[in-house]
Order: structure tokens, then C-alpha cells, then sequence
């Protein structure tokens, strides 16, 4: 109703330019056109969180942010449509893997997971650590109480273990996809 105190109109009532209502949840002053209008600025200004139309090239994240002029991969910042450099050496990223084999972990390193871990007999990624040889004595040290030889690179899977695990994975993200960013992080940088 017109007349009803606690109905709002458009803050560009005083200036002529709208009589439009304001939606009672509307967070400013504003009728929706104008609601809208600003969103729509705002959003040329710093982008709109989406999903991108295709898998990132680079580093196969979904989540993109979308600008008038075009996407940027959410993680990464590739823009989608730009050729990748097919000449240039891909990044080097060391991680500390886990891997499980029934009661068993195996906690090795390598700069091509993908790789290594096809060659390994193993029923689950449990996680990776950025990190190289250095971090991977560290935690044989740190579990040398669960190792099933002195040579060997196979632990119990102990509750110690387990609680750093839970502790390295307590993100919740896929190990796979900790990877994907990290060797975004390290193109980003390198470019």
C-alpha cells in the first residue's frame, strides 16, 4: 500500500529519477532496477565468481571469475582462450606422499607424483606435503617407531600417523587437487 510508513521507495526519489519500491530485504535504498544496475558495475569492477566454461587449462581448477572482457581461472588467474607456452619446462614441485596399502603407509617424495605413483603398488592417496627429500627424512625420523625395516620406506599406520595426516589433510581437499594448485602457484610465479 502507497500510504503504508514502512514502505520504502528508491533512494533516486529525491532526485525525479525513480519512484520505484524497495524490496523489503534489499540491503540499500534502492528499487531493483537499481539493485541490479549496481550489481552490474560491481561485478565489471571486480569480476563474478562462477564456474568456468571449461576445465582450467593449466592447472584444471573449475572455479573462475568472469569479466566482461572474459574469464581468469579462480587459482591460477590463466585466461581462458590464452595459449599455453608449450615450450617452457613445466614447474617443479617436490611433495611428501602417503600412500596406503592396507595397514601399511608408504611415505616417499617425488617431483612427478602422477608418475611415481603408477609404478607403486597402493590402494589410496591419504596425502601430499609440499616439500622434497629434506621433509621426507624428517617424517621417516619422525616415524622411525612404525617402520616395518631400517631401509624400508613402509610405516604402520599408527596413530601417530594417522594423527599427522589428519593434521595435513585437515583442509579436506584432495590431495590431486593441493597438487593442481601448487603447480599453478609455482607457473604463476615462474611467469
Amino acid at each position: 500500500m502507497p500510504g503504508d510508513p514502512a514502505q520504502r521507495t528508491c533512494a533516486l526519489a529525491a532526485t525525479g529519477v525513480c519512484r520505484g519500491a524497495v524490496p523489503p530485504d534489499a540491503p540499500l535504498d534502492l528499487c531493483e532496477l537499481h539493485l541490479v544496475l549496481a550489481a552490474d558495475w560491481v561485478h565489471r569492477e571486480d569480476g563474478m565468481t562462477d564456474l568456468l566454461p571449461s576445465p582450467c587449462r593449466l592447472c584444471g581448477s573449475r572455479l573462475g571469475v568472469r569479466y566482461p572482457s572474459g574469464w581468469l581461472c579462480a587459482v591460477c588467474e590463466w585466461r581462458v582462450g590464452e595459449v599455453l607456452d608449450d615450450e617452457l619446462p613445466p614447474p617443479r614441485v617436490d611433495v611428501v606422499y602417503y600412500l596406503r596399502y592396507e595397514d601399511r603407509v608408504k611415505i616417499g617424495t617425488s617431483s612427478n607424483p602422477r608418475q611415481r605413483l603408477a609404478r607403486i603398488w597402493h590402494e589410496e592417496v591419504l596425502a601430499f606435503e609440499r616439500g622434497g627429500r629434506h621433509l621426507e627424512q624428517r617424517r621417516h625420523a619422525q616415524f622411525a617407531g612404525d617402520r616395518y625395516t631400517t631401509s624400508s620406506e613402509w610405516f604402520r599406520l599408527s596413530p601417530a600417523i594417522r594423527e599427522h595426516l589428519e593434521r595435513v589433510t585437515a583442509g579436506g581437499v584432495d590431495p590431486w587437487d593441493l597438487y593442481a594448485r601448487w603447480r599453478s602457484e609455482a607457473v604463476a610465479l615462474g611467469g
